[in-house]
């Protein structure tokens, strides 16, 4: 095995990475990752430095048997797991917090794997030498911590088996339980739930807006003119970070249109809100929306209903609308576990932080145990 750390996607061959990706999982793909450098919405400037690892069969480097994303971050923007607590806690102790090393997919908060390994390798022992070189990154180059985020589960508690501090989030997410169309998921939800969703959607249709969904070569110019200005709209109107620019939605139409899909509500022949959704073999992931018209229910039609109707349609198993949202509860996504895995350099400041990742895993219980009190389903007793 020989272990080499690039500074960009393209020094990687795509083929070969992407023959790694599980489940076609449409944020660990080459292109996405590509795609975000190639479009500046990552690099230096942006406070993105890659430092993606690799693993090779031998230093020839011709045979790719795995890959971990990474950056040198001086910031935690575009991460969606807060530790800006951890980076104040430093500085008020004269300590630097940034940089740091993150193994994250971008602006992304959906949960998968981290790190991809080629079928014929150990898995087991080249995902501990991933890890070893990411902390030996942290030690030379005097970083203080490394952060891999929304992990999936097995690669969660190998992190954990070696040492590392584990945390606990909390998301809302739809499963399909087999249903066969829209009317079989709204039986299985409470009487009082299911009138709420049929009164909302009603209120979508009488209001005469139509949805269309869009993909692979659909996504023409127009089509992309559209969902950026949505977007631009959605962030300009909280106040938020623009993480994402127009190259990169324009890359999106080109490059990884396969995988990108819009969703386009139209009125009197006029789109008046769109959604951003990427789907894996199983999967799909809602992104963002924005909205020209606040017509009545349009969010939850935009964001969740029409998402829902179309994984049944296509037989998909999942529904993940993003971060945050306890009003998703109500519409039938479901709290779910998110997980992520830390490594802080300072030891005393690794105790104190594991303390308080102890007290915040019973908070997310105990809040997931009162959302679960409040679910929009049919009790089984």
């Amino acid at each position: 095995m020989h272990i080499v750390v690039h500074t960009q996607m393209k020094d990687f061959d795509s083929e070969q990475w992407n023959s790694m990706v599980v489940d076609n999982n449409p944020f660990m793909r080459y292109e996405f990752l590509h795609g975000l450098e190639l479009s500046a919405c990552v690099c230096q400037q942006t406070g993105w430095i890659g430092s993606h690892i690799a693993a090779y069969s031998d230093a020839s480097q011709r045979k790719l048997i795995a890959a971990m994303p990474c950056y040198i971050k001086d910031h935690s923007y575009g991460e969606y797991i807060f530790d800006w607590a951890w980076a104040d806690a430093h500085h008020r102790n004269g300590l630097h917090y940034y940089p740091k090393l993150t193994n994250a997919i971008p602006f992304t908060p959906a949960s998968g794997p981290r790190w991809l390994v080629s079928t014929s390798a150990d898995s087991t022992a080249v995902s501990i030498a991933l890890l070893k070189k990411a902390l030996s990154i942290v030690e030379e180059k005097e970083l203080s911590s490394f952060h891999s985020l929304f992990l999936n589960r097995e690669q969660f508690e190998l992190m954990g088996a070696q040492g590392l501090s584990q945390r606990h989030s909390s998301q809302f997410h739809w499963k399909n339980q087999g249903y066969t169309n829209f009317d079989s998921f709204l039986a299985q939800m409470s009487s009082k739930k299911r009138k709420n969703i049929k009164r909302e959607r009603r209120r979508v249709i009488e209001s005469e807006v139509d949805y269309e969904w869009l993909s692979g070569e659909q996504l023409d110019s127009q089509a992309v003119s559209l969902m950026f200005k949505f977007y631009s709209r959605t962030i300009a109107y909280y106040g938020a970070q623009s993480y994402l620019n127009r190259e990169f939605f324009d890359y999106l139409a080109t490059e990884f249109n396969q995988q990108t899909l819009f969703l386009f509500a139209k009125f009197n022949d006029q789109v008046i809100a769109g959604g951003l959704y990427f789907k894996s073999d199983n999967t799909l992931y809602g992104r963002y929306w924005g909205a020209l018209n606040n017509f009545h229910s349009i969010h939850f039609e935009t964001c969740y209903y029409q998402a829902i109707e179309w994984c049944i349609k296509h037989g998909y198993q999942k529904f993940e609308a993003g971060a945050q949202g306890e009003h998703k509860l109500a519409r039938g996504l479901e709290p779910a576990q998110t997980y992520s895995a830390h490594w802080i350099r300072h030891p005393e400041f690794r105790s104190a932080i594991d303390g308080y990742l102890a007290q915040e895993k019973t908070q997310i219980e105990r809040y997931t145990q009162s959302l679960d009190a409040h679910s929009p389903f049919k009790s089984e007793l």
